[in-house]
């Protein structure tokens, strides 16, 4: 035998191993459970939260669920909605939360069982919406600052026919109401006859707005009565219209399929 080949052997060997193990993590994951699960610089994280995506093409419409923002009728907004109950630093294999929250907290959708006794116990609830109606062209209009949204000024906004969608822009913009903990019951919205003129003379399906309710305050059942009736007008409340310059967009709505319930959350965007 030749013993500078054994000489040779573990230097072989050990070249072979660290080529394996360098390709292994250059190339392929580590085997399950053998991976770190702490990040190197993870103190340094910072992760990036955008309102367009795309150079401007995709706007997202939707506010972000937090504490502090407003929950109707209330003054101390929405308060605590998520518990982490499992997590890794007390010995848990993940993290967990729950969350508990009202169906038509922030950017959410209405069904006709909102308003609608008959409606909820026959099943209309937001699982049975029309996607069709939650997704396509849709107008974005500036509603005249100085009043709620009547017939009159529905008649001024001169909205075509044939147009499906709108999402109406209001004082609750400028004012950044959304962005306010307390309620605010001052909030522009429809009264009875602005939602019965749209209903009679358009062929708007999709009714957006920007608080929490699309009825102004003092006309928050006979307006909800109004537009949910038929069943076929669907209300998206709570948008997020700061920079969305008016005309037509793409929308895209799409609640959680919440069976039994009368409202849900919505992510919302516009695609130019």
């Amino acid at each position: 035998m030749n013993y500078h080949h054994l000489l040779l052997l573990p230097l072989l060997l050990l070249l072979t191993t660290t080529a394996i193990s360098a390709t292994s993590s250059a190339a392929y994951p580590a085997a399950y459970g053998g991976e770190s699960c702490t990040l190197a610089g993870a103190d340094n994280l910072i992760p990036e939260r955008r309102e367009t995506y795309d150079n401007g093409r995709i706007m997202d419409i939707t506010h972000r669920i937090t504490p502090t923002m407003p929950n109707f009728g209330s003054d101390s907004g929405l308060g605590q909605f998520i518990w982490l109950v499992k997590s890794k630093r007390n010995g848990s294999i993940a993290n967990n939360s729950e969350m508990k929250i009202p169906t038509h907290t922030g950017t959410h959708v209405d069904s006709p069982a909102h308003f609608f006794d008959d409606y909820l116990d026959a099943g209309f609830d937001v699982d049975s919406l029309d996607l069709d109606v939650l997704n396509g062209p849709a107008l974005v209009v500036d509603v005249p600052r100085n009043s709620n949204i009547t017939e009159a000024v529905m008649k001024s906004l001169h909205i075509p026919k044939g147009v499906r969608r709108v999402l109406f822009r209001t004082l609750n913009t400028d004012r950044k109401l959304m962005f306010q903990k307390e309620f605010d019951s001052s909030y522009v919205g429809f009264e009875e006859d602005g939602a019965q003129w749209l209903i009679d003379n358009t062929d708007i399906k999709l009714v957006g707005i920007d608080y929490l309710s699309a009825a102004s305050f003092d006309h928050l059942e006979s307006s909800h009565l109004v537009f949910l009736e038929s069943k076929e007008i669907i209300l998206v409340e709570g948008l997020k219209l700061d920079d969305v310059p008016a005309g037509m967009y793409n929308v895209h709505c799409l609640p959680l399929r919440l069976v039994g319930a009368e409202g849900s959350p919505i992510r919302c965007i516009l695609i130019k």
